[in-house]
């Protein structure tokens, strides 16, 4: 039977262009919100792909070289093809008061040689009086280590896709960056458009992530912001056998397509990654030559076209060369009919700008939600004509009869947190206030036709912050400035770490005996503490409770929001709608938000797009290795049971109907058992 794609997320966005109008200085609205902290010594911009982090960088890094005393800038890209992003730029043509300039000899990402050849070009232009130099993180990482920290005073160490960056003391170019810090005499300039890691390592370390001044740019307000695309859709698709019989299901000739096809090492490949490339073409269509001068391949298809696609896995130097340079002529990058689909492995992801992509498809749950987001970004450039852009993710079906289904049944769990993830990102943000009888609207705030009644939880829009205000009932507030940071801009880092955590979806989509509370409280309080180790019990708290009510409130606001049906609710306003209908109750607390278990629709999308008998295979191979308490949880919830104590006057029942209260009595159960061990022990 035919089976299809099934969006975990769609939305639907204003389009209403804000984020593609400049100012009088030629900056757009994130460029104008980084530049506005161009003072800063210590700066963290989060924005999405094509948002214009690499032109928001010339601004600032330009008033830091001509107005703050510094002495140069240097940027550091992940890989050479990311540095055509720093070439030079007429700024003052667009209305700003000096030009992007690069000297040929100081963008080291178009010199030959090896990064640690590059590393004498490095030391040549910190003796020079030019003022900007481009290099990979390899080479930078060999530099720092060949001429110290010091060599870099009173300059701009600008870096780009810093996720790269990880606490960990083995991660180079991290520990480098805490000896900056330590000096404090560079100005760092860090620049993601998801700041959080495959790895669940954390990027900073909570002390280091403290000095900076964070400016956060949202996928909600680019996409909301953008003048043609509107719509957005983000699915999975489960398939039997080699992925190249079923390409043509989700491989639409007629879109714009940037395919991924899997490493040589994942379970999806065949091994051959050349034959998979001939496989495909074969399937499109008959193939008709090679294109001289771009070194595109030609395929004719059925219906008559003959279709321009780029080759990126090909490891034949010379002509993967010539394939990537017609790729990056600025002369066709706004020919839509200069390429109709590009075909890559390890390419075309962080940084790579074909803004005619209207679908990217990609085989194989890839490394890390990280490399989800990147790639998911290739897809949403703006364009004329463009209204809606696609992410589909093959993922191997696990075979019922395997008796080896572990890597599959991962993958899958994987592809489930990733849409968890994409729908809070996609969606507007939140801002959550604990409701009280003496809550008065802010000015200018809109409740929307309801008015506002402080008998109720709310929900409205705030001019003033440019959030959609939620108030509930018992909602901790953050104290601490750090905290209230955490809380407005860095939710998504913690969401990230929760559905990364292998026990957390494995129990919230599989354990019939799982209470969601021990998701909420228990897991999401781990992560939390985890994360800041540095906050104290109530702010760590609050930072969860934020967390919880964010990933929360989205999944189900989204899912009433769609279940009317009706053609008039669409994209963000049903969103909206649905957050309204949620709300409109009396006493919506956060106890009752705490009761919602996350996983729920994603069991349900897995349910539809995946056979009985692997469904009942992937549910067998994680109840077999079901997880019990830890002391640490057992901890957690033995200081639950002690709150509910201080409310309701007595300890948890473990014969109570209550879940939640059974399982925090089985928790203070468990710790004395343990300290009954250890003292006969």
């Amino acid at each position: 039977m035919q089976k299809n794609s099934v969006p975990s997320v769609s939305v639907t966005y204003a389009r209403n262009g804000s984020s593609t109008k400049a100012n009088e200085l030629g900056m757009r609205v994130m460029q104008e919100r980084a530049y506005e902290k161009r003072g800063e010594q210590y700066l963290l911009i989060k924005s999405p792909p094509a948002s214009g982090k690499s032109r928001a960088l010339m601004f600032i890094a330009l008033d830091k070289l001509h107005n703050q005393g510094l002495k140069q800038a240097i940027i550091v890209v992940p890989e050479k093809s990311i540095g055509s992003s720093f070439a030079d730029e007429p700024l003052s043509k667009f209305g700003f008061w000096a030009d992007w300039k690069v000297e040929p000899r100081w963008n080291l990402c178009n010199s030959p040689g090896t990064d640690g050849g590059k590393v004498n070009s490095v030391g040549a232009f910190l003796e020079s009086s030019d003022r900007v130099l481009v290099c990979t993180h390899a080479t930078f990482r060999f530099a720092v280590e060949r001429f110290g920290v010091e060599a870099f005073d009173d300059r701009l160490v600008a870096i780009d896709e810093f996720h790269h960056v990880s606490a960990n003391p083995d991660n180079k170019l991290g520990g480098h960056l805490g000896s900056f810090m330590a000096r404090d005499k560079a100005h760092i300039v860090a620049m993601t458009g998801s700041y959080f890691r495959g790895d669940a390592e954390a990027v900073l370390m909570p002390t280091d992530e403290a000095k900076f001044e964070t400016v956060t740019y949202t996928y909600y307000e680019q996409l909301n912001g953008y003048e043609h695309l509107k719509n957005l859709d983000i699915g999975y698709f489960f398939y039997n056998g080699p992925y190249v019989d079923d390409i043509l299901r989700v491989l639409d000739p007629a879109q714009k397509t940037i395919l991924h096809i899997p490493n040589v090492n994942a379970r999806e490949s065949t091994k051959d990654k050349h034959r998979e490339v001939e496989h495909i073409l074969d399937a499109l269509g008959d193939w008709q030559g090679t294109d001289p001068v771009t070194g595109f391949q030609l395929v004719k298809v059925p219906d008559g076209r003959v279709l321009r696609i780029a080759d990126l896995v090909d490891d034949e130097g010379p002509r993967r060369d010539r394939v990537s340079a017609a790729l990056k002529d600025p002369a066709q990058k706004m020919n839509r009919d200069h390429v109709d689909i590009i075909i890559a492995l390890g390419m075309a992801k962080e940084g790579f700008d074909w803004i005619w992509c209207e679908h990217a498809l990609t085989v194989g749950y890839r490394a890390s939600l990280t490399e989800v987001v990147q790639i998911i970004g290739r897809a949403t450039r703006d364009a004329p004509g463009k209204v809606t852009a696609r992410f589909t993710n093959l993922i191997a079906e696990p075979d019922a009869s395997e008796g080896a289904v572990t890597e599959a049944v991962n993958d899958t769990l994987k592809a489930i947190a990733a849409s968890l993830l994409m729908e809070q990102v996609l969606a507007p943000r939140f801002e959550f206030k604990p409701k009280t009888v003496a809550s008065t609207a802010e000015p200018g705030f809109d409740y929307g036709e309801a008015g506002y009644d402080p008998t109720k939880c709310n929900v409205g829009f705030n001019p003033t912050s440019g959030k959609f205000q939620i108030e509930i009932k018992g909602l901790a507030e953050p104290k601490s400035e750090f905290a209230q940071r955490v809380c407005t801009q860095d939710l998504n880092e913690v969401i990230t770490a929760f559905v990364q955590d292998k026990t957390t979806i494995e129990r919230g989509l599989f354990d019939s005996e799982m209470v969601p509370e021990e998701l909420t409280q228990v897991r999401m309080g781990k992560i939390v503490k985890d994360r800041y180790p540095q906050l104290d019990d109530h702010d760590q708290e609050a930072v969860r409770q934020h967390a919880v009510a964010a990933l929360n409130l989205t999944q189900k606001a989204k899912e009433l929001a769609l279940s009317g049906n009706d053609p008039e609710r669409t994209g963000n306003t049903a969103l909206i709608d649905g957050v309204r209908k949620f709300m409109n109750v009396r006493d919506l607390d956060i106890d009752l938000i705490d009761r919602i278990n996350p996983f729920g629709e994603a069991y349900a999308i897995l349910a539809k797009t995946m056979s009985e008998e692997s469904l009942k295979r992937v549910a067998a191979v994680i109840s077999a290795k079901k997880v019990n308490l830890t002391p640490e949880e057992a901890r957690d919830l033995a200081k639950r049971a002690l709150k509910f104590k201080q409310e309701r006057g007595r300890l948890p029942s473990i014969t109570s109907m209550d879940a939640w209260e059974k399982r925090m009595a089985e928790g203070v159960a468990f710790l004395a058992r343990m300290k009954a061990e250890a003292a006969n022990g």
